[in-house]
């Protein structure tokens, strides 16, 4: 049989696609790009067949979900979410995962799978951060449990929706919308049971590049500075009642620092040295065990658990160290810390002093200060943005954590709710997110330019240079060709084999064409081999539709592309992790259809 030229072009810039990706020949979206232009210049797609993708749902929909995201995690809402999972949890890495994937799969059998990744990607990442469990090892789950999910219902995915309207073009009855729960069911389980015992194994430990420590980390490491806060009461009797931490001379005795007081409601960070201690406040003390205990025992205090009203001080996310360096145009210059009054003007409490070539702790108020010198401070995030606004000192230290706008929590989420509420209203996804991404920057959520600063482009031209390959193998009829030759080898064969062969060819197209393209392609097919084989071809159309949810090999599916940078994921780690939850896929897919379904 003589085979068209154009499908043999597209079968050899697949071949070639698959060869770069998989040995990472180029980066990932530069082989997307390399696979669209080749489509273009071989004349197999026109220009606008060619550019496709850049206007497709998928990708218009990820563009939308990075928005919304972004939006969601600049309010703050993010970390109350991370601490109830991990107050629910712990910090078990696989309880983690667990519960994690368990509820983002669930929530994808009702609606579409990125826009359940997207809802727990930013609260998945702030966990990773508190609990200092590499990102890549919970993330990649998280997207895989979304997959799974949407073969838990009829309406979990649209190509699961698309094939009841094929079957009734066929003349045969449609499925019910829990007729895959069972096989939906075992292969959430199975997922989630996969990364439970073999994810130690199979997921990178550290991100792309090795794990790179934080800015705060470095500084911390260097000066060898230690973020342990002990929190004292001042009990009725205590000699420090009335004293000020510089008369009781603690600066000097103990070389700690007193970081807030609080008494009720009220707390003071960095108290100036007038301050008077009164009886029932509580000191936030930074410094060594050793230090804190010997002052309690001094003056009588009670050591205490973190009170809820200090939180800020124990989250990286509120307050830090930051090195502050005098410039010559310095108001501080050639004046104390009690002449500038630092502490009152920006609430900040310095720990260290550097000063030609010597570190200086403890009390170093009446230290006369010169150009070049470098203070250590340790305060809220907000207060040394503060003092990074201002031209009298520079702040070296980058501030990693961005300020949460707690105001916009409500119209954040507001946005957010729609946009997923209208994609249960029958709205295309790409609408709804994208009117829901809209909602925040009318909301002013965020900028117009924040929303395209949070858009990772190296995502968006992965998907939108794949797209058209899945175009050019339905128009030029290699899908066709290949899924025929398939079907015509197996023809004949046991109910098994036909099982098998229809799930390994899903497979494949999965990875390289949309769901809903491998299922317009297949189920044609299936439906005509079923008829020779004399079956029903309802539960085969079935399979197909289920088979092509198996795309974990590349990061070729949105959720996969949405995971990517997120994890600082290659395609390796892709076909490391994805070449075992393929394998137990296709086994599991293949039982219970033979043996169920069938």
């Amino acid at each position: 049989m003589e085979i068209d030229i154009q499908i043999i072009i597209v079968l050899g810039i697949l071949t070639a696609t698959v060869i770069m990706m998989v040995f990472e020949i180029f980066r990932i979206d530069v082989v997307a790009i390399i696979c669209m232009l080749s489509l273009g210049w071989t004349g197999i797609l026109t220009t606008d067949e060619m550019l496709i993708g850049f206007s497709s749902n998928a990708v218009i929909s990820m563009i939308a979900v990075m928005i919304l995201g972004y939006g969601i995690t600049t309010t703050g809402v993010m970390e109350k979410f991370s601490e109830g999972i991990l107050k629910k949890v712990g910090d078990d890495k696989n309880k983690i995962i667990g519960f994690i994937s368990m509820s983002v799969g669930t929530l994808s059998a009702f609606m579409q799978n990125i826009g359940a990744a997207a809802l727990f990607l930013p609260g998945t990442i702030e966990i990773s951060r508190k609990t200092k469990i590499p990102v890549s090892q919970l993330i990649m789950p998280l997207g895989f449990a979304a997959i799974l999910g949407g073969t838990l219902t009829m309406v979990g995915s649209g190509h699961l929706i698309l094939i009841n309207d094929l079957l009734k073009n066929a003349d045969l009855e449609p499925y019910g919308l829990f007729a895959v729960t069972p096989i939906g069911a075992i292969l959430l389980i199975a997922g989630v049971l996969y990364f439970f015992l073999l994810g130690n194994y199979v997921l990178p430990s550290v991100s792309a590049g090795g794990m790179k420590k934080s800015a705060q980390e470095k500084l911390m490491e260097t000066l060898r500075l230690s973020k342990n806060i002990w929190y004292l009461s001042i009990k009725k009797d205590s000699p420090l009642i009335g004293q000020t931490a510089e008369s009781s001379g603690i600066w000097k005795k103990f070389q700690i620092n007193i970081i807030a007081i609080s008494k009720g409601e009220d707390i003071i960070y960095a108290p100036w040295r007038e301050t008077a201690f009164q009886e029932g406040q509580i000191l936030a003390i930074l410094g060594r065990e050793s230090d804190a205990k010997s002052m309690a025992s001094e003056f009588g205090l009670n050591e205490e658990h973190a009170p809820l009203i200090f939180s800020r001080l124990d989250k990286p996310e509120d307050s830090g160290f930051a090195e502050v360096i005098i410039p010559a145009s310095s108001e501080i210059k050639g004046k104390t810390l009690r002449d500038y009054a630092f502490r009152r003007r920006f609430a900040l409490e310095p720990l260290i002093l550097f000063s030609k070539g010597e570190e200086i702790k403890g009390d170093f108020s009446d230290h006369v200060f010169e150009q070049g010198e470098t203070l250590i401070v340790y305060g809220l995030w907000d207060n040394i943005r503060l003092l990074k606004e201002g031209s009298d000192l520079i702040v070296a230290t980058p501030i990693e954590s961005e300020p949460k706008n707690q105001s916009k929590t409500i119209p954040a989420v507001a946005s957010f709710a729609f946009g997923i509420l209208l994609t249960f209203l029958g709205v295309p996804i790409a609408i709804a997110f994208l009117t829901g991404a809209l909602a925040m920057i009318l909301s002013r959520v965020i900028s117009i330019q924040q929303a395209y600063d949070s858009i990772d482009w190296k995502v968006v031209f992965l998907l939108a240079g794949l797209i058209p390959l899945g175009v050019a193998m339905q128009k030029t009829g290699a899908a066709y060709f290949l899924a025929e030759n398939v079907m015509s080898v197996i023809e004949g064969q046991s109910s098994l084999l036909l099982v098998i062969a229809i799930t390994l060819l899903a497979t494949v197209f999965s990875l390289f064409m949309s769901n809903v393209g491998a299922v317009v392609v297949l189920a044609p097919l299936v439906i005509g081999m079923a008829e020779i084989a004399g079956l029903d071809p309802r539960p085969l159309v079935l399979l197909a539709a289920v088979s092509v949810s198996n795309s974990f090999l590349l990061p070729t599916h949105q959720v996969n592309a949405l995971m990517m940078s997120s994890g600082g994921y290659k395609n390796k780690d892709y076909i490391k992790a994805g070449s075992g939850m393929t394998i137990l896929f296709i086994i599991l897919t293949v039982i219970v259809f033979h043996f169920f379904y069938i």
